[in-house]
């Protein structure tokens, strides 16, 4: 069947399989998403998302207050709550340690949106980044930490995953001694539904290099972020 013929969805997962590239929720698919795409992918949603309300026996037809839902609720999960699934990483200047900075830096709180995987319900909270430079360590603005955060997590997201994902690139981007991130957060899906828990956080850590190794370090930089502020 002709590329044309397909819908926007089916060609480039067609792309995918075709290179073999995994493409779960937490995943990034930019390179193969063509210019123009994601205007005609958000359209695809929208259709789908309007036979999702007629399943839910809502009428939207008569009804004022969902007319244009399907189309709003589209264009929030292609531009917006999954954007990271969609545009290449941010660009990120890196510059040299000129200083030869060998102390502790911490950055954070950094705010946290996300969507978990399950349920599709949202996940907010904050998130410390530790970075332990040496002297060929690449540094890169504070600015583009958040960039890079709100890249990895707007995307359904499981918040193991998520800070995984997030130290594997700064370790790749800075190359440090150590690399440290923790995360708290709010996960709606206990809010909402299930046990319906609205005071419970979830928090987990990643520790790379240094961080791992030296107890003191790893004391120092929980202490500095004092998750209870």
């Amino acid at each position: 069947m002709p590329e044309e013929s397909t819908s926007v969805s089916q060609r480039i997962r067609g792309r995918l399989k075709a290179q073999q590239q995994r493409f779960h929720a937490n995943d990034n698919i930019s390179a193969f998403i063509e210019p123009g795409e994601l205007e005609e992918l958000t359209q695809e949603v929208a259709a789908r998302m309007s036979g999702l309300l007629e399943s839910l026996v809502i009428d939207v037809e008569h009804d004022h207050n969902t007319q244009e839902t399907a189309r709003r609720v589209a264009k929030m999960y292609v531009t917006e709550v999954f954007r990271g699934r969609f545009v290449p990483m941010p660009s990120v200047t890196e510059f040299p340690n000129a200083s030869h900075l060998n102390e502790l830096m911490i950055m954070g709180p950094v705010t946290v949106r996300s969507a978990c995987s399950h349920h599709l319900c949202p996940i907010m909270g904050r998130l410390w980044i530790g970075v332990m430079p040496n002297e060929q360590s690449n540094l890169i603005g504070l600015s583009k930490y958040s960039r890079l955060v709100e890249w990895i997590m707007t995307r359904p997201q499981i918040q193991e995953e998520a800070v995984i994902q997030l130290a594997d690139i700064l370790v790749k981007r800075v190359n440090p001694d150590g690399l440290a991130v923790v995360m708290e957060a709010d996960h709606f899906c206990m809010h909402w539904r299930g046990v319906k828990d609205n005071a419970s956080k979830m928090t987990n850590s990643v520790m790379r290099g240094v961080f791992l190794k030296d107890g003191a370090l790893r004391r120092e930089f929980l202490s500095l972020i004092n998750l209870k502020s």
